[in-house]
């Protein structure tokens, strides 16, 4: 069975961050691991507290996990500070880590900002620079882009701009902002549409976690970049489409959807 290893917060309402990683690893049909960066104390409505692990901790979670059982693919969500980042990097490094998919998380979906100031310029020049793909969503690309996206014309220039200069794959994804679920893919200087299904859920929670967990699960079972990211956002329409609807505010998809169908 080939695995995967997500580095995240745990998400206490279990809609996003580590919980999210795991259901849909398990879902896409790969064993996953998780390292985590740090407790969130959270539900539908928003975080109300975020307590770190320590570097050395991190430290040892990810040497526990390269030791034994070494992932075939890694994803990165949540990381809050810069020695988190530091420490994070060097291990990838000294471990040969492969398929890293990073999820450049800043704000939750209600709002909420996950990431120190200074930390943003440290994922920038040493997580960023080992990714094979980047998944920002518009605010998050407009940030590290530097430009203002209001159209699809825009996402593909910002995905453009953040592939040059961090020298990976980006997906910009179209949730955010753009009337549409398109997700615009930059590599090797081309783009590719991976056009989505517009539903209408307002149960979003984690999304993004979900979406990069399921590329992740992809690429740990041998499947190109292009072909895991159709994969991947089939599944997150089925996730949409079961129409989940726990908590009082932007609540959890379903990540569990197909493992259900499976039983009808």
């Amino acid at each position: 069975m080939k695995t995967a290893l997500t580095i995240a917060g745990s998400d206490s309402s279990g809609g996003a961050g580590i919980q999210a990683d795991i259901k849909t690893m398990t879902a896409n049909g790969v064993y996953a691991m998780s390292v985590i960066t740090a407790l969130t104390a959270q539900n539908t409505t928003g975080v109300t507290g975020i307590m770190e692990v320590t570097p050395e901790f991190l430290g040892k979670q990810l040497d526990s996990i390269f030791t034994d059982i070494y992932p075939d693919a890694v994803k990165i969500g949540m990381v809050t500070s810069t020695e988190l980042i530091e420490i994070i990097s060097e291990r990838l490094k000294i471990y040969n880590a492969k398929n890293i998919v990073v999820d450049p998380i800043m704000i939750s979906t209600s709002g909420s900002k996950l990431i120190q100031d200074d930390a943003v310029e440290t994922l920038k020049n040493y997580l960023f620079r080992q990714a094979v793909l980047l998944t920002p969503n518009i605010p998050e690309a407009s940030v590290l882009s530097g430009i203002s996206i209001e159209n699809e014309e825009d996402m593909i220039k910002a995905a453009e701009i953040i592939s040059n200069e961090y020298g990976c794959s980006v997906l910009c994804k179209g949730g955010h902002s753009i009337k549409s679920a398109n997700d615009v893919l930059y590599q090797n200087n081309k783009y590719r549409w991976f056009i989505g299904e517009k539903i209408d859920n307002k149960n979003t929670h984690g999304t993004g976690c979900t979406l990069s967990s399921a590329i992740a699960s992809g690429l740990a079972k041998g499947m190109d970049l292009e072909t895991s990211i159709q994969h991947a956002k089939e599944y997150i329409s089925g996730a949409l489409k079961a129409m989940l609807d726990l908590g009082k505010g932007s609540g959890p998809l379903n990540h569990v959807w197909n493992i259900y169908e499976e039983e009808k």
